[in-house]
Formats: C-alpha cells, sequence, structure tokens
C-alpha cells in the first residue's frame, strides 16, 4: 500500500479562471513543483480528485477536460513530478451525485485504480470541499490552501507550505508511535 497526497486542480495546482479547461489559460501556481517534489521525496505519490461541474452545465467537454488535464500532466512530469491517475466529477451541483467533493464517492474509482493506504493520504485543495471529501473518505487529513493562511494548522499558502505541513505530521506520527494523523 502506498500513501497518496490527492490533489485538488483549479486553485490549488493551477490557477482557477472560473471553469478552466482551455490550455491556453493553463499557469501552474508558485511552489507546486518544489512542494510536490518535497512530498515525493517524502514517499508520498500524487492522485488529482477535482469536480468538473463545467462539463455538466455544457461549458466545455469531457474532451477538452481531457486535453487541458493531459498538458498538466506533461507539464509536471517534465518537471520531474509524475501524477499517476485523474478522478473526476463531471456533474453539476444540481445533480446530487455522489462522486461531486466533499462526497467520497471518487474514492471507490480511487481504490479500484491505485495501491492507496488511505489511511497515511491527504488531500490538499483550495475549498472547505476538499477537507470534506478528506473527512468523508477518511483520510490521514487535509491542507487547504489560502493565500492569507495564518497560523492556523492545516491552512497553507501554497502547496510547499503544505508539503512541510503533511511531512511534519507524517515524521511526528511515526515518532509518536501512532498509525497516523487524523482528519479534522
Amino acid at each position: 500500500m502506498t500513501p497518496y497526497v490527492l490533489l485538488d486542480r483549479d486553485g490549488t495546482l493551477v490557477h482557477d479562471e472560473g471553469y478552466t479547461h482551455r490550455v491556453a489559460d493553463y499557469a501552474l501556481l508558485d511552489g507546486v513543483v518544489e512542494g510536490l517534489r518535497a512530498l515525493a521525496a517524502g514517499g508520498f505519490r500524487f492522485a488529482i480528485v477535482t469536480n468538473q461541474s463545467g462539463i455538466g452545465r455544457g461549458y466545455y467537454s469531457e474532451d477538452e477536460f481531457a486535453r487541458f488535464q493531459s498538458h498538466l500532466v506533461a507539464d509536471l512530469a517534465r518537471q520531474g513530478v509524475a501524477i499517476d491517475a485523474t478522478f473526476h466529477c463531471p456533474h453539476a451541483p444540481s445533480a446530487a451525485c455522489a462522486c461531486r467533493k466533499p462526497a467520497a464517492g471518487l474514492m471507490d474509482r480511487i481504490r479500484a485504480a491505485l495501491d492507496i493506504d488511505v489511511a497515511h493520504s491527504w488531500m490538499v485543495g483550495d475549498s472547505e470541499r476538499d477537507v470534506g471529501f478528506a473527512r468523508n473518505a477518511r483520510l490521514a487529513g487535509a491542507v487547504l490552501l489560502r493565500a492569507d493562511a495564518s497560523a492556523a494548522p492545516r491552512v497553507a499558502r501554497d502547496l510547499r507550505e503544505a508539503a512541510r505541513h503533511i511531512l511534519s505530521a507524517t515524521r511526528a506520527a511515526a515518532v509518536a508511535g501512532r498509525d497516523a494523523p487524523t482528519a479534522d
């Protein structure tokens, strides 16, 4: 079993332009590559878990989403960061589906596709939906990215800071002999 950091996409890895789907609008956020490299050195693998309601609302297609996603994954790979898989919910909020974060419906697909150690895996995102997903999926924890992050635990300005928090919490749990920290 492998510990993963599950990553939201828009606002976490790339600038959120509002229904971001055009490769021309692609812009990786500061600290992403450095944070992911630090987490990889700490033994984590990565998967992207993202709500994409723009598909369900008819703003863009699955093919447009796939093109943008391929561009992101290839860009990160060129910089030495491997993304193992992407899981997305294409539904509009009104669909009331089980796969839209914060619901944990995507975890069934994640477990089927990855050798994930859920109890030692984390979620990083820019929304309370991501924190709720971590809780509902029973992950070790979540880090919420906020540009105005305070000193509050599990809040970070960028992925570099999120990586420091996750690695520190993981080391502390190992030293204390605990299995893993728990989600808030």
